[in-house]
């Protein structure tokens, strides 16, 4: 995860916005000890994975994509290249020969 500097030196952030009316930098900055993985006993329940200082900017969708890794539960395969731009993702274990997946991904923000 990179960071992009914060105007007038003040740290850095994950993503800065300047909003094009007034011209103030927002910021959203991922607390990166709070990365928490999703498992298999996690399944069919929501679970906080991270979390977010938000400065002028609350997300509001989130669109998952590249940059995602998984390991099969009963084997430890890594797949470390997941893709759930479909919100969905599938694969083949073949030392516990049979098909992996991660379907259906949902989110939700919740405010703090």
């Amino acid at each position: 995860m990179e960071n992009v500097p914060l105007k007038g030196g003040r740290g850095s952030a994950s993503m800065v916005q300047k909003c094009k009316l007034c011209a103030r930098e927002n910021s959203i900055d991922i607390l990166r000890d709070t990365l928490t993985p999703y498992n298999a006993g996690d399944n069919e329940t929501f679970k906080t994975m991270v979390q977010f200082e938000c400065r002028g900017l609350e997300p509001i969708d989130f669109q998952p994509q590249a940059g995602f890794a998984a390991e099969g539960a009963e084997t430890g395969t890594p797949f470390p290249e997941v893709n759930l731009l479909e919100k969905d993702w599938t694969d083949y274990d073949e030392k516990a020969n049979e098909s992996v997946g991660i379907y259906e991904v949902t989110h939700r923000f919740i405010k703090c």
